[in-house]
């Protein structure tokens, strides 16, 4: 894409907010059309050709930065991918049309469909890797905590700041083995650990909806490119957040050298990994603590999304009826 013109903040709220919730609408449509079936792959594709479908009628020039990975691995919404009308304001796009395919498969609570929008250069193009993350809502001083402190110190530290006891708080973790330890610490410093299954991006947004989700602090590791979206909901509803990628061979530093240096050792803080202005939407697949999922009636069918703007730190619950198809 040549001739890239900045996007400024009244141009993201008028041509992408509502341009950006209808793709995820969609997407989050067509994979409800498949909840309960055991099938993640067809839920997936299906999410990801609804929401390709309307992403291409976005009035900008999109490029797709966070995606359905590598072009080889996907026909859509795949890095790289070009998108839009090929006219006009310049965008990068991070996308997960079925974040939580197997919750959606298992029509279990906590499906979403998410996509960012911002100006060329804002997001951080993390590799298909993994990443270790921590996260809290907003309201805390700076550096509450810190991702190279023991869980334990963490969640005193947090506990602290909120003027509780550590039973006070309660930890988002991703029910894996890989967070035994994490787990058995938070608990052994007095903290509630809610475990989650699938749904690493909601498990982050949680924290910024405190009083809906009963979140403190999510910790764990998980994928970089669902970091980067999380940090874009962090960016526009405030909260602090610290994320490292993890390369554990060759071959993922080799793929991660392709989207630009990358430091292994770095603290990524949420302007680290989202600069200049952002818009995000979520739309609920399936009944969770942050939206709603798609409800189909006989006449008419229902979607609640939440879109956030990083400009003036709004959030919006949108809710939408459609005529049954």
């Amino acid at each position: 894409m040549s001739q890239q013109k900045p996007l400024d903040a009244a141009s993201i709220e008028r041509l992408l907010t509502i341009e950006l919730a209808r793709a995820t609408e969609r997407a989050a449509i067509a994979a409800a059309r498949l909840r309960g079936r055991g099938d993640e792959m067809a839920a997936d594709r299906a999410a990801v050709e609804a929401m390709h479908e309307e992403l291409a009628r976005l009035p900008v020039r999109g490029r797709i930065v966070i995606g359905e990975g590598e072009e080889s691995e996907s026909a859509r919404l795949h890095v790289g991918c070009e998108i839009g009308r090929a006219v006009g304001l310049d965008v990068e796009l991070a996308v997960a049309p079925l974040e939580g395919a197997t919750l959606c498969a298992k029509d279990q609570p906590g499906a979403i469909a998410i996509a960012a929008a911002a100006s060329s250069g804002a997001l951080l193009h993390a590799p298909e890797s993994y990443m270790d993350k921590i996260a809290v809502g907003p309201g805390y001083p700076h550096g509450v905590v810190d991702l190279d402190r023991d869980p334990a110190d963490n969640v005193r530290a947090l506990a602290e700041a909120k003027g509780v006891s550590t039973s006070g708080v309660t930890v988002c973790v991703l029910d894996r083995p890989r967070h035994a330890e994490i787990i058995s610490k938070c608990r052994k410093a007095g903290a509630c650990v809610r475990l989650i299954s699938d749904g690493d991006v909601a498990g982050v947004v949680f924290v910024t909806h405190p009083a809906e989700t009963g979140v403190d602090m999510y910790l764990g590791r998980g994928g970089a490119p669902e970091g980067v979206l999380a940090a874009a909901v962090l960016r526009c509803a405030g909260g602090q957040m610290q994320g490292r990628l993890v390369l554990e061979n060759a071959e993922q530093r080799a793929r991660a050298a392709k989207h630009g240096p990358v430091d292994p050792r770095k603290k990524y803080g949420v302007t680290d990994m989202v600069t200049g202005d952002v818009v995000v939407c979520v739309t609920g697949v399936t009944d969770g603590p942050l939206v709603k999922g798609v409800v189909f009636g006989r006449s008419a069918l229902e979607t609640e999304t939440l879109v956030y703007r990083s400009a003036t730190g709004t959030v919006r619950r949108i809710g939408a009826r459609r005529a049954a198809t």
